[in-house]
């Protein structure tokens, strides 16, 4: 399924992904809290005279179960320095310039080196963190931290380390699961409850910053289910975190892993008081899949999904911007089949309800394909059920869908909207698969300002479906004054809820 971002920080910061070059793997994300601090019966921290948090209990409980990463890669030497590109013979570099022939004066004669024969080595890639869920030595890191690496040796805080085996990872979540073979058990972390935590909380990572390892660091939660655009919500905190953090813990007053260190927000690419993690609850989702199969699947339904704008939301009648707005719906796809439409707008998916559009790709995505589902749509003023067949994520992405020019005829120009509009030809409406529609042909004024565009295919007006260039005239001369009037707009292989406010 296209991905669809809706990214307003990236407008004004960078997003530093733990990892500055080959030195370390990456800048991590540290997330929430999910005990209430407040609960003292229930955590194992105690107060200092001075009224704050005393996280050395946790710690002790804790920071045995966080490994550090080290990973390797294999080079060859001309790729890694140490090697005279031009063979050691001077001579190379003329012939670089002058061709394989030629010979500078007085040059004696040297054999060739030919960089295929260089041998290969073994050299540092990155630090990153990680924690042990299992005694028998399955640990959770991030993807990045361990991808393209050809070696990875894992470090307990005893000091013994151990070749670690990738049993699998996912890109779209960040997720690694790591497997070592010891002797004996290993101390392991309790996993917690993402779901419970709340703004304010306290919690504390541990990891390697710098290859710094066994670091401990604190701070609240500053928010949940940040949305930064990409598959998964994350937890936001303040507590600082560095290059060597990736992949380790964000643990509770409970001592409990609520969240797994990813990534962090930053203009200057170091710490800059807000770090993200990836919540608990979603990464075991994923180790899961991981353990049991060595790689994930996930259910896919067909659509592309933007936004509902306030004024969309109201003209459609919904009591809140809230849902995801269908913009597109692939031909023969699992949504295609249910009967869904563009310009529906997805308000609940399995008894979740989609709260905001980014919502869905990961409530969907979590459906076992094949998976009989119940999706609730509002369209026309009202709630409709439908059930659907979940399909599955290829692994390659889809062709997309062919871009379509609509065709018009009988111009007519409504004026309180600014547009001048025409009828589809019965060809165009076969091609894009719909029943009507009017083609815009000329824009200005208020329909100029809303965005809309010559060649826009008009097909709705708030509740109403366009049929034809007469019916699209009836219903502009119905709207009423000064309210946005809500206009279905397909454009090439897009659909969207475009609000317009007609004029006096």
């Amino acid at each position: 399924m296209k991905k669809i971002l809706h990214n307003k920080l990236k407008r004004s910061v960078l997003y530093t992904v733990i990892g500055l070059g080959a030195a370390y793997a990456g800048l991590s994300y540290v997330g929430g809290d999910v005990a209430n601090a407040q609960d003292v019966q229930n955590t194992i921290v105690s107060t200092s005279i001075a009224g704050l948090p005393d996280f050395t209990a946790i710690v002790d409980q804790t920071e045995n179960a966080v490994v550090n990463i080290r990973t390797m890669e294999t080079v060859s030497t001309r790729a890694r320095g140490g090697y005279d590109p031009y063979g050691g013979d001077p001579s190379e570099l003329f012939r670089f310039f002058f061709g394989p022939d030629f010979m500078p004066p007085r040059a004696t004669p040297q054999p060739r080196q030919r960089g295929n024969d260089q041998p290969e080595r073994t050299v540092p890639r990155g630090v990153g963190s990680g924690f042990i869920i299992s005694d028998d030595g399955y640990i959770i890191t991030n993807n990045h931290v361990i991808s393209g690496a050809s070696k990875i040796l894992v470090t307990l805080n005893n000091g013994k380390e151990y070749n670690a085996k990738v049993i699998g990872s996912d890109q779209r979540t960040d997720i690694a699961l790591l497997k070592i073979d010891s002797d004996g058990k290993l101390p392991t972390l309790k996993i917690g409850d993402s779901d419970t935590l709340k703004k304010g909380q306290w919690v504390l990572a541990i990891g390697s910053p710098f290859g710094l390892d066994s670091t401990v660091t604190s701070g609240i939660v500053s928010a949940i289910n940040r949305d930064t655009g990409e598959y998964l919500p994350f937890i936001q905190t303040d507590v600082a975190v560095n290059p060597g953090n990736s992949g380790g813990p964000l643990i509770n007053l409970n001592g409990e892993v609520v969240g797994v260190n990813s990534q962090i927000i930053s203009q200057s690419g170091g710490f800059m008081g807000i770090s993200l993690s990836i919540p608990i609850d979603e990464a075991m989702q994923v180790v899961d899949q991981l353990k049991e199969n060595g790689k994930v699947t996930r259910g896919r339904i067909g659509v592309q999904i933007g936004e509902v704008a306030d004024e969309v939301a109201k003209a459609l009648g919904l009591e809140n911007a809230s849902g995801a707005l269908v913009s597109n719906v692939e031909q023969g796809g699992p949504a295609d089949k249910a009967g869904i439409q563009a310009g529906d707008v997805i308000i609940g998916f399995n008894g979740s309800e989609v709260k905001k559009w980014s919502d869905l790709p990961r409530i969907v995505g979590q459906t076992k394909p094949d998976t009989e589902s119940n999706i609730e749509v509002w369209r026309r003023g009202k709630k409709q059920n439908l059930k659907i067949t979940v399909g599955e994520v290829p692994s390659s992405p889809a062709d997309e869908l062919a871009s379509s020019q609509a065709e018009a005829d009988k111009p007519v120009k409504a004026d309180r909207l600014g547009l001048v509009v025409g009828n589809l030809s019965q060809e165009t409406m076969t091609r894009l698969r719909i029943k009507g529609g009017v083609q815009i042909t000329e824009v200005d004024g208020p329909g100029q300002s809303a965005g809309l565009r010559t060649d826009d295919i008009i097909l709705a007006v708030n509740d109403q479906d366009i049929k034809d260039v007469k019916q699209f005239e009836e219903t502009v001369d119905k709207l009423p004054k000064d309210k946005a009037a809500a206009l279905l707009i397909r454009r090439e292989n897009l659909t969207q809820w475009v609000p317009v406010t007609p004029s006096k």
